[in-house]
């Protein structure tokens, strides 16, 4: 489990990188309504934020690191499935057509059928 969400080498098939994305997000809107709760509600952003305090505050800012990291590594071996570069996972920040771009690439097409050389197939086939 930890070399899935912490390392960026290897691969992942679509199944993997869709059930860590769905499950980490869950779990991100989960701790943020937890913390933000019916503070959230409130038309006043200031207010909003002082209910949070700086423990709650600390709290959002570990998740949304953590949530990042592992969107990236997930991200990563996704693309080394595709037998592409991490690299590629900048393509997101082009406009429009590079998350587009990135949803097809990794959410929905194969990766490269046996091993490539960033590792073995992680179907197994």
């Amino acid at each position: 489990m930890q070399n899935l969400l912490f390392s960026f080498q290897g691969r992942v098939n679509r199944a993997k990188y869709w059930l860590v994305h769905v499950v980490m997000w869950i779990v991100v809107a989960a701790v943020f309504a937890a913390i933000f709760g019916s503070a959230a509600m409130s038309s006043d952003p200031q207010a909003m934020l002082q209910s949070v305090g700086a423990i709650g505050g600390i709290i959002l800012l570990v998740v949304y690191v953590l949530a990042l990291w592992i969107g990236l590594a997930v991200a990563a071996k996704r693309w080394h499935d595709r037998n592409k570069s991490a690299w590629w996972i900048l393509i997101a920040v082009v406009p429009v057509v590079g998350a587009l771009w990135y949803l097809i690439e990794c959410g929905f097409l194969k990766g490269t059928t046996g091993p490539n050389k960033f590792g073995p197939d992680p179907l197994g086939i």
